[in-house]
């Protein structure tokens, strides 16, 4: 199909969707009947939408998402009519409305298309494309900067906001948090690794109690960040339900606390991945069948006999993949063993409470790119 075939159907597409199928046949008709008229009239609401979607844009990365304001006293308000201008003609529009505790907020936006000749049609024919090509963000972002909002401004003032949160969570007292389990996995990003301990009270509730940044998740990492939590009086005492994923720095400064005492439970998603990576495809699902089977039985002894006959199985198509299981055979157990309910048990069985948690640091990485530490504290404040 040749190009310009499959950008016209793109187009189309985009339009459609915009405007739905039947309303955009209706101004096909209203064209055919007007010429030039209905075609200007056309793109003069286009343009109406898509500055008042630029305003909301701005209005929305300075004050944060509904209900979460950036900062104490900043909000957004209502609507209200106004006009500005698209090349030299007024057009009426909704103008979004920023408060601040001083009072309201100009937009940036809205000032600089008030004035005559910023906004040309020109312009809306070559934001149109992008559009109808469905390239929303990278259409809004570069119209953004041509009415006047600066991307880069805008990143300054999230960055800002949130470091002061980081800051102020860095710093929160733990000593109200009795932690009944702890979860500790890393997370990489930027080349950083991030050691994350996210931890559960005695009465149910999860509480991020810190993270600390390395290059690897190595011993010395580990000790910082658990003399980080008991600096801010956390009570790390020998009864706490420990969940990891196996790292040897991780294991040697949790061993290094607690010694023999030390009640560990291994991520056992972790370990899944770990056993299946050694074994050729044709065996992966079979394997993945086996495990979860094994550990979906209540009692301990039934456990450890099907893991043993798992590892037997393994040891038949690959002794590494065996080696990998019976490495951390007791601790993948741990729970089996200490007869903790079923329901119970699908909580603590793996460190998937801070990939969750995570994900919405992966949300904001596609809108926050100078500095990880903004994702990192727009994440945690919301578990503050």
């Amino acid at each position: 199909m040749k190009l310009n075939t499959i950008q016209r159907k793109k187009a189309r597409g985009g339009l459609e969707a915009a405007f739905g199928k039947e309303e955009l046949v209706d101004r096909m008709y209203q064209i055919i009947k007007t010429g030039k008229q209905g075609l200007d009239g056309f793109i003069q609401e286009l343009g109406a939408l898509l500055v008042e979607a630029i305003m909301d844009m701005e209005r929305e990365e300075r004050s944060g998402p509904q209900y979460q304001p950036l900062e104490a006293g900043l909000y957004k308000w209502a609507y209200q009519k106004g006009s500005l201008y698209m090349g030299d003609r007024k057009i009426s529009v909704r103008h979004p409305r920023l408060r601040g505790p001083e009072g309201e907020i100009p937009l940036e936006s809205y000032e600089a298309l008030k004035k005559p000749g910023v906004f040309s049609e020109e312009l809306v024919n070559k934001i149109l494309l992008g559009i109808s090509a469905r390239k929303y963000r990278e259409t809004l972002m570069e119209a953004a900067g041509v009415f006047g909002v600066s991307p880069g401004a805008v990143s300054r003032h999230v960055v800002k906001v949130t470091v002061q949160r980081l800051r102020d969570f860095k710093e929160r007292a733990l000593s109200d948090i009795v932690p009944f389990a702890v979860f500790i996995d890393t997370i990489h990003r930027g080349g950083e690794a991030f050691l994350v301990a996210l931890g559960i009270d005695i009465e149910g509730p999860k509480h991020v109690l810190g993270f600390w940044e390395g290059v690897t998740e190595n011993h010395e990492i580990c000790e910082e960040l658990f003399l980080d939590m008991e600096r801010r009086g956390l009570m790390l005492f020998r009864k706490i339900f420990w969940v990891t994923d196996g790292g040897k720095g991780i294991l040697k400064a949790l061993r290094d606390q607690f010694g023999k005492k030390l009640i560990h439970q291994r991520c056992t998603i972790h370990k899944d991945r770990n056993i299946q990576s050694h074994l050729a495809k044709k065996y992966r699902k079979e394997a993945h069948r086996r495990f979860k089977i094994a550990l979906e039985q209540n009692g301990y002894e039934d456990a450890k006999r099907m893991l043993a006959e798992f590892e037997k199985w393994l040891r038949g198509i690959n002794e590494s993949a065996a080696d990998s299981l019976m490495e951390a055979f007791e601790d993948i157990l741990t729970l089996h063993r200490l007869k903790v309910p079923g329901l119970l048990r699908k909580t603590l069985t793996c460190t998937n409470p801070i990939e969750s948690m995570f994900s919405t640091v992966r949300d904001c990485e596609g809108n926050i790119k100078l500095f990880f530490y903004s994702c990192v504290g727009v994440v945690f404040c919301k578990f503050l």
